[in-house]
């Protein structure tokens, strides 16, 4: 097929700035049929790469948006991928960069993110009832995700394809992402027992979640191995605000055994904990150590007295993006996972 010409092209687009883009538009312009513009523009596997580039290219150069409204009674599909999330995350955790990298892994394709909130005095389920009842998106993102997690079970049963960002029991049979955090527990406990450390305290997210338990098993049975101590911190989770952490963690190592060893699940628990300790007039580096979990950089920049493994939080979003993206055109096909597994540096 031969390619319109340039002047023919520049015509065309003129003349297309002055009504509403269509899909008849795109293909008068690329001298492609109007089905096969569709499909470009829908990822269609069958339609090459190069092809899907050019056609959306001219898609963004003459201003085309779809009908969204027409495409969901044709098709019914929405276009959109659902990110729900707990109202309480904190910013300086990895959450924006979470959404981030979602919007950007999205960016160049036909779907758009909406996040759906919801609150910690309020049933989970709820958001995600709306979003099957309404039909509002073609594809969940879950996280907080808790071993035997009901929203899970009903996803599978009402067919509306969905990812995790971290695994439940069911993990074999559903897409997701997840940090390894039994391996970041082990790592933690073996390099404070290799700094000396004796008795350590873990600031752990809520047990409900999945993540928790992993990081928990992974800190303890090291902890046991060696025949040091360990404990949880009483009070207060990693998920929990920021005083709230450091008046249980300054509560504990004021009343408590000594303390010389802490691991922490997040970067904020992380900051909370060492004020509170400090408070006490314990010194990061010399009276205890510390040892944390970050999705940016911030502890290893600025207190690199405190001992940190990286959470590639990026990765993590583009790879639910594109898993979630996979779920809905492959219903049957076999899910996407991927377990980062960090990288000790003893």
């Amino acid at each position: 097929m031969t390619a319109p010409s340039r002047e023919t092209s520049n015509t065309q687009r003129g003349a297309s700035r002055s009504s509403r883009p269509t899909l008849k538009t795109i293909a008068g312009i690329t001298g492609l049929a109007v089905t096969t513009v569709s499909r470009a523009l829908n990822d269609a596997p069958d339609i090459g790469l190069k092809t899907r580039q050019r056609v959306r290219a001219v898609a963004d150069e003459v201003g085309y948006v779809p009908n969204r409204a027409g495409v969901r009674l044709r098709t019914g599909k929405t276009s959109v991928i659902s990110l729900v999330l707990c109202t309480d995350n904190d910013v300086m955790n990895h959450t924006a960069k979470l959404i981030s990298s979602i919007a950007s892994a999205l960016r160049d394709t036909q779907y758009h993110l909406i996040i759906t909130p919801y609150f910690l005095d309020e049933d989970p389920m709820r958001p995600i009832r709306y979003i099957v009842e309404n039909r509002s998106a073609d594809a969940v993102i879950l996280n907080r995700i808790e071993p035997d997690d009901p929203r899970i079970l009903y996803l599978k049963e009402q067919g509306l394809p969905f990812v995790t960002h971290g695994r439940s029991n069911y993990a074999r049979d559903h897409s997701y992402f997840d940090f390894d955090n039994v391996a970041f527990g082990k790592i933690a406990a073996r390099q404070l027992i290799a700094k000396g450390r004796s008795r350590l305290l873990m600031v752990a997210p809520p047990i409900t979640q999945a993540y928790a338990q992993h990081m928990i098993d992974g800190a303890s049975s090291v902890a046991k191995a060696q025949g040091i101590d360990f404990e949880i911190l009483g009070g207060a989770t990693s998920d929990d605000p920021k005083d709230h952490v450091e008046e249980a963690v300054y509560d504990r190592v004021r009343n408590g055994p000594t303390v010389d060893g802490l691991v922490c699940g997040s970067m904020t628990s992380t900051l909370a904990a060492m004020t509170g300790a400090e408070r006490h007039g314990l010194v990061v580096g010399k009276d205890l150590d510390v040892f944390a979990k970050e999705g940016t950089p911030f502890l290893s920049h600025f207190r690199r007295e405190v001992l940190t493994i990286p959470e590639d939080v990026g990765r993590a979003g583009h790879f639910l993006a594109k898993a979630a993206i996979h779920a809905i055109s492959d219903p049957d096909g076999q899910p996407m996972q991927e377990l980062q597994v960090p990288e000790s540096s003893d």
